[in-house]
């Protein structure tokens, strides 16, 4: 019995398949076609895919022509940031981020030839998506998917109305739409995702499908981390000529710890004393006063440069002649918005009064920061553990110190007092001091340093609980992170729990000022 008709002439055939470099051409007229107005792939873009993970990169084709395509890469999703954009996910757009060894798949991108579409184009891709995690053993698959209909809707709804409208059904939005059909759940919305997509106001949804045959093969798992990076500033003492030649000092400095990305810039205890090198003046009680004339120039220059650079500066300490008369040792802390506090010097050594005539201040303040609360306790202050616990029940994470000490016992006094007040109360401390010498200035003619980031001595910490140091007597930086989120789980579940486990029944720490 004879066939009527050669069926082989009526099929047709629709794959799905990995990318070739011989496809680059055809999806960058497609994506000009899908996506007008927003930036298309660059050549070098997806070479750097098929180079890094080409399994990622699939393709779909009917009779020969490619219609479809979609890009993805491996990450571990929980080390990037809450509010991460497209870029940050692709390393703009090269993918070379990649980890061969990441538990999510994150898809970057999908599309669809406009005259191929409402042929499950899109959803066979997804499924091949699926289908690969499945095989490679994924947890899940994310993507930041685009509302391209929401800037019909802007002037009347937020994003998150939009999206709620969307998902039950009485807006429609080809792509948010799709991927909820597709199994895809709504983890949040992040702003400024694609900068170049304005259709979505920027906005992108971010979406997760979990793959219910994961199953875990190591012990490896992630936590949450809030890292804060310090520049401390080891400040060489050299005769001078003006308070520019201070100032040019300081701005080297504080670009240094800017382009370092700092969260914190630290300088040491009265350093501004060494614009006492050009004041001519041989009694240090008149010297100190007539420096305490360059305080507004002092505050000026600080506020100035915080906010320029984009970094919190614990601008050292100054001498500081306030409306009673009395000359005070102040820290101020200059804070990148522009906004300033102060903290006084609570126990005067010896020398300064005999020497300056220098008065006390009476409070421990907390001060808050965009990196969470922070304390400044000046030199000697750091050698009285009371100030330090009432700080840390006030909330303050870390303690810096400047300090100005003229010889190694002194500088050990202060350096041990730091450890020690780190370890009692689970916290990190600075220490930034001077070094260098002013041999025509009385009493403070040498200084001897070494400056330090230090923290509680356990095993999520540093080796000896040394985040970094200094080399002694040398002006240079240190800059280091500490993590305030591993600070607060030692506090729960730390080998020792030093906060948790006072006696209140036996002994207390009472803060008079309250």
């Amino acid at each position: 019995m004879s066939e009527q008709f050669d069926l082989s002439h009526f099929e047709k055939s629709m794959i799905i398949r990995e990318m070739t470099y011989a496809d680059i051409d055809a999806i960058l007229a497609m994506q000009r076609l899908c996506f007008p107005g927003m930036d298309p792939w660059k050549e070098e873009q997806l070479r750097s895919h098929l180079g890094v993970f080409p399994q990622g990169q699939l393709i779909a084709e009917l009779d020969g022509t490619v219609i479809g395509s979609c890009s993805s890469l491996l990450i571990n999703f929980d080390e990037y940031d809450d509010r991460h954009t497209w870029d940050d996910v692709t390393d703009a757009g090269y993918i070379t981020n990649h980890n061969p060894d990441g538990y999510n798949m994150y898809g970057i991108e999908v599309m669809v030839h406009p005259e191929y579409r409402r042929m499950k184009v899109g959803q066979r891709l997804y499924e091949a998506r699926k289908e690969l995690a499945r095989e490679l053993n994924l947890k899940s698959i994310i993507i930041g998917g685009r509302i391209p209909n929401y800037h019909k809707h802007a002037d009347e709804m937020s994003p998150r109305e939009y999206v709620d409208s969307v998902s039950r059904h009485k807006i429609y939005d080809p792509v948010l739409t799709f991927q909820l059909m597709n199994n895809f759940q709504l983890m949040r919305i992040n702003p400024n995702y694609l900068q170049d997509d304005v259709a979505s106001g920027k906005y992108a949804t971010l979406m997760e499908w979990n793959n219910v045959d994961y199953k875990p093969v190591s012990k490896r798992h992630f936590k949450t981390s809030l890292p804060v990076r310090i520049c401390v500033v080891q400040y060489l003492m050299r005769a001078i000529e003006s308070f520019d030649d201070l100032a040019n000092q300081v701005e080297y400095f504080v670009d240094v710890a800017s382009d370092a990305h700092s969260d914190f810039v630290v300088f040491p205890e009265i350093f501004t004393t060494q614009l006492m090198s050009f004041l001519n003046e041989p009694s240090p009680s008149q010297a100190v006063r007539k420096l305490t004339e360059y305080t507004p120039q002092y505050i000026e220059l600080f506020t100035d440069l915080a906010v320029r650079y984009n970094v919190n500066i614990i601008g050292g300490s100054h001498f500081v002649k306030e409306e009673d008369d009395e000359i005070y040792n102040i820290a101020y802390l200059f804070r990148r918005d522009g906004s300033i506090d102060k903290q006084y010097k609570i126990h005067i050594t010896p020398n300064e009064r005999k020497w300056w005539g220098i008065s006390a201040g009476d409070s421990v303040r907390v001060f808050d920061t965009d990196c969470g609360k922070i304390a400044i306790q000046i030199c000697y202050d750091i050698e009285f553990p009371e100030l330090a616990r009432i700080a840390t029940d006030m909330g303050a994470n870390i303690i810096f110190t400047p300090f100005c000490t003229e010889d190694r016992q002194g500088y050990l006094r202060v350096r041990y007092c730091a450890q020690a007040r780190a370890v009692e109360n689970q916290i990190y401390t600075v220490i930034s001091g001077t070094v260098g010498n002013l041999p025509q200035t009385e009493n403070m003619d040498i200084q001897y340093a070494q400056s330090g980031i230090f923290a509680p001595s356990d095993f999520e910490f540093a080796r000896d609980g040394i985040v970094g140091e200094t080399n002694a007597n040398l002006e240079m930086v240190l800059i280091g992170d500490v993590d305030l989120e591993i600070l607060r789980r030692q506090r729960q579940n730390g080998t020792v729990k030093q906060l948790k486990d006072r006696r209140h029944d036996v002994y207390r720490v009472e803060y008079k000022k309250d």
